[in-house]
């Protein structure tokens, strides 16, 4: 099965000229007067692709505005005809399916909240099938790229080629400036395994501020990323749903003007022999690492049976802490991020601790317990 190989480009389905491709509109469709006049003022702008709208609202607690439902799809396809614009909105049942294919809506999105769902993915997928219609998916609200993976194949599988993957970040525990955390390598992990998806940024998710906008919409851009969702809204500090995220149209081409869109390739033959002298370079240093990385594994092979032979526990903590503030301080000298370097340092004493465990157990005939071994870095 060929899954997500064969995917449709959104250049090649999308009417869109300017840079970058845009969806924008308010986080939820509140009243007709309300979305008409703020997708008349996204139209104006002409930098709009496609008009967002959100008609059913998951929230996380009940008694809170949880979207005006299938009333508000007359008032989206009253703005698309007033603007020319096409429409999106999210959908969570087969029900939501089946009556904004009804009523015409040109793009469907699957939310977050949904997409963690197999089984509601699936609902969707069964009520697609047959219908040739573009579908956003979300990624979902925990950090876990093969249920991302899982929810974009099972739209693909029903029949649909045009899909694109929106990263809008993902929950986390404890302080951050971001009401969702970006974590870039999550969605930079699907490019390479599935070059021909289309991939956009939800920066208004990730932020949940408006001053934090910018930053991330050009971080997507810088990564290659195909498109933005940014939420505008007529009167954004009045909306009925996350007005802290929301922007004014006119506050929105603001924004666009300051981002760079950049190439994401050249004929510049000085540019590509520069860059391909570079990345040799880097060849040659990460070729290093690992034969440095080997040569450190086989002396924590060795200090794994001195410890046997003089029947000493695996996990020493108090050489574990010296580590940690011995690497870390020489990492700041060298202007490396502490987080860089203890992910780094984490993963060679995970490494360690499984080497030194399969030698604790060689005498026995064991098998050593890897999920044990990598608990113990929990110090």
């Amino acid at each position: 099965m060929d899954n997500l190989q064969h995917t449709i480009p959104v250049r090649n389905w999308l009417n869109a000229h300017s840079q970058p491709l845009l969806i924008s509109g308010p986080c939820s469709v509140e009243t007709e007067e309300q979305f008409v006049q703020t997708a008349k003022l996204l139209a104006a702008t002409g930098r709009v692709h496609l008009l967002r709208g959100g008609l059913w609202k998951p929230r996380t607690r009940p008694n809170s505005f949880e979207g005006v439902g299938a009333i508000g799809l007359s008032w989206m396809v009253n703005a698309k005809n007033e603007t020319g614009i096409p429409i999106t909105t999210e959908v969570a049942t087969a029900e939501h399916v089946e009556i904004c294919l009804k009523h015409g809506v040109d793009v469907l999105w699957i939310g977050a909240r949904t997409t963690v769902n197999p089984f509601s993915v699936q609902e969707i997928a069964d009520a697609l099938k047959g219908v040739d219609i573009p579908v956003i998916v979300k990624n979902p609200v925990n950090p876990d790229l093969q249920l991302w993976i899982g929810a974009l194949e099972r739209i693909y599988q029903s029949g649909v080629k045009k899909i694109v993957a929106m990263h809008r970040g993902f929950s986390h525990f404890g302080d951050s400036i971001y009401r969702n955390k970006p974590m870039w390598e999550i969605p930079i992990a699907l490019n390479p395994q599935y070059p021909e998806l289309s991939i956009f940024c939800d920066p208004s998710h990730i932020c949940g501020r408006r001053d934090l906008l910018l930053q991330v919409a050009q971080k997507a851009l810088d990564l290659g990323m195909d498109g933005l969702m940014l939420e505008s809204h007529l009167t954004p500090d009045m909306a009925w749903s996350d007005a802290k995220q929301q922007v004014t149209p006119l506050a929105l081409i603001e924004l666009l003007d300051q981002l760079q869109v950049r190439a994401t390739s050249t004929d510049d033959r000085n540019f590509v022999n520069e860059l391909h002298a570079l990345c040799s370079r880097i060849d040659k240093v990460d070729e290093e690492i690992i034969q440095l990385i080997a040569k450190r594994m086989n002396i924590t092979g060795e200090l794994g049976r001195y410890k046997k032979d003089h029947n000493i526990t695996i996990l020493q903590v108090d050489r574990w802490k010296e580590i940690i503030e011995t690497r870390t301080m020489l990492a700041d000298k060298l202007g490396l991020t502490r987080e860089f370097i203890m992910n780094y340092l984490e993963q060679l004493h995970k490494e360690s601790i499984r080497t030194q465990t399969r030698i604790m157990n060689d005498d026995a005939g064991g098998v050593p317990n890897r999920d044990n071994a990598t608990n113990s870095t929990s110090l």
